[in-house]
């Protein structure tokens, strides 16, 4: 299969940018962008998402394309929420697997998702080799993870807190870009354990140097929660909803929309790959499995 076929054309960057409208988490949007000029969708392109979480990018994915769509996910409670989110699209499959131990051939896959997964894994490099393994000769990866260079203002609390004491906080509302991770990376540092298994690095980029201060905790450790509790009304909540991409915009006086307008205008000035030495939120690479490999 060429280049061509097993690749579509990714969507526009205004139409990436109208699906992510609603989404408070700007670097969420640089990140969307990035995988979808990444990893274009073509019909017969098999694509799986590991570590899929609520399905977001399943959900956008299908919306573009017929595409078979593969999620796996180690968390039954997360994986219970994206089976809620992508039960109603035809050809979307979920799994509860570990990534470390994926229960496909080899060479089942023309392209991979890894979208702030990595740092969750306390064995990254047998999570590599394992994507790697799955992949076909020619398919690529498509990986994101916190940088461990970010901005000040993305999370003021750990980056006072590493300056200081070298401890940030890893659990709570307060976590910030710590929460849960066993590591942040450093772009070298990722760059060497992709490579490492197995992988040839073809793009690399960093985004999101621009944000409103605390931004992080405000939309995972305030609102992510809120949303999820079924509090909020659902025309209030729709306005932050990343499964309402594809839904009407509803009451433009929803004060939700206006504090997510106010994020998207600290966005204004954050390019897609930032010039080197700037803090940043993410860290971005496509790898690709070379085409001489075998699928074993």
């Amino acid at each position: 299969m060429t280049e061509r076929a097993r690749f579509g054309e990714a969507p526009s960057p205004a139409q990436l940018d109208h699906m992510t409208r609603n989404e408070a988490d700007t670097a969420f949007r640089k990140r969307v962008r990035t995988i979808f000029e990444w990893l274009p969708p073509a019909p017969q392109t098999r694509i799986l998402e590991a570590g899929c979480g609520r399905g977001f990018y399943l959900r956008m994915y299908r919306h573009w394309s017929a595409c078979p769509l593969v999620g796996v996910e180690l968390d039954r409670e997360i994986l219970q929420k994206a089976q809620q989110n992508v039960r109603s699209l035809a050809g979307v499959w979920l799994h509860q697997t570990d990534i470390t131990q994926l229960p496909f051939a080899s060479g089942s896959f023309d392209g991979v998702i890894l979208s702030e997964v990595l740092e969750h894994i306390a064995d990254d490099a047998a999570a590599l080799r394992e994507l790697w393994r799955v992949l076909k000769p020619g398919g690529r990866a498509a990986i994101t993870v916190p940088n461990a260079d970010y901005p000040f203002f993305w999370d003021p609390i750990n980056k006072t807190l590493e300056a200081l004491f070298g401890r940030p906080i890893r659990s709570g509302p307060l976590a910030g870009i710590w929460a849960k991770h066993v590591r942040l990376y450093e772009r070298a540092e990722l760059r060497t354990h992709v490579e490492e298994a197995g992988f040839a690095v073809r793009a690399v980029r960093a985004f999101t140097h621009h944000s409103f201060p605390f931004q992080h905790n405000l939309v995972y450790g305030l609102g992510k929660p809120l949303l999820e509790s079924g509090l909020l009304p659902a025309g209030l909540a729709q306005a932050a909803d990343r499964n309402a991409f594809d839904r009407p915009d509803g009451s433009a006086l929803n004060p939700l929309r206006w504090a997510i307008r106010l994020l998207h205008w600290f966005d204004r000035h954050n390019a897609l790959d930032e010039p080197a030495g700037r803090t940043t939120v993410n860290l971005a690479l496509l790898g690709e499995k070379p085409a001489g490999s075998s699928e074993g």
